[in-house]
């Protein structure tokens, strides 16, 4: 592999697995009372259940999007949200962050086995390198909203 791609996707890896400019994902979801996961603070749209959801749903579909031509994504933007404030139990919640994480790895592990520059050939001009971007991006614009409710729930270590 060459010198810059190597190092492009170092630098990937390490935001799409979070940190330097803001938390990661894991941290921001560390040690969440379970009993908080549906609250809405002050008026805001949603939860953090259903900000860790659509992150699960969104992350799901563009690693599938970018190995499968024959996957169908959600309906936008019903499918990519879900209806319920809240887990229906701590084992929803724990299958959700693993699932979140295992997907996260098999996106980097594609990363690692692709030529990040080709051309998706299902897609209409996206490649691996902006499938990469937008998780990051996508996530962190998340991450961020959860940070937040932890702050107005008071459950937040700064």
């Amino acid at each position: 592999m060459e010198k810059h791609i190597q190092i492009l996707l170092e630098e990937l890896k390490k935001l799409l697995n979070g940190g330097g400019a803001h938390v990661g994902f894991n941290e921001a979801v560390k040690d969440f009372p379970f009993k908080l996961l549906g609250e809405k603070p002050y008026g805001l749209p949603y939860s953090v259940w259903q900000l860790v959801s659509h992150i699960r749903i969104a992350q799901w579909d563009m690693l599938e999007f970018s190995k499968d031509g024959l996957h169908q994504s959600p309906k936008w933007p019903d499918g990519y949200w879900p209806e319920e404030t809240a887990p229906s139990s701590e084992e929803e919640w724990t299958q959700t962050l693993e699932a979140i994480d295992y997907d996260l790895k098999s996106f980097i592990n594609l990363l690692e086995s692709k030529d990040l520059y080709e051309t998706i050939p299902h897609g209409d001009g996206q490649s691996l390198l902006r499938e990469a971007l937008q998780i990051a991006d996508h996530n962190a614009y998340h991450i961020a909203e959860i940070v937040v409710i932890r702050r107005l729930l008071g459950i937040w270590k700064s």
